[in-house]
């Protein structure tokens, strides 16, 4: 466990001396880190969701040709 709070403080007084603007930024990344994985799930419903719709456009005698590739 000392290691990881040894990480952490090393972490927080590189955090320390950033400008506000790029502590910011810091801050957006921390969020888009944290929250991209809870977005995968609704995403992939989507996904199934269309494909039906998607299939009847893309699945024709016009189009086979690139079934291939």
């Amino acid at each position: 466990m000392a290691k990881s709070s040894d990480h952490l403080r090393t972490l927080l007084d590189k955090l320390g001396q950033l400008p506000p603007p790029q502590l910011a930024e810091v801050e957006d990344f921390v969020d888009f880190l944290r929250y991209k994985d809870q977005d995968r799930p609704l995403t992939q419903a989507a996904m199934r969701t269309a494909q039906s719709s998607f299939n009847r456009v893309w699945d024709n005698p016009d189009d086979a040709v690139y079934d291939t590739l």
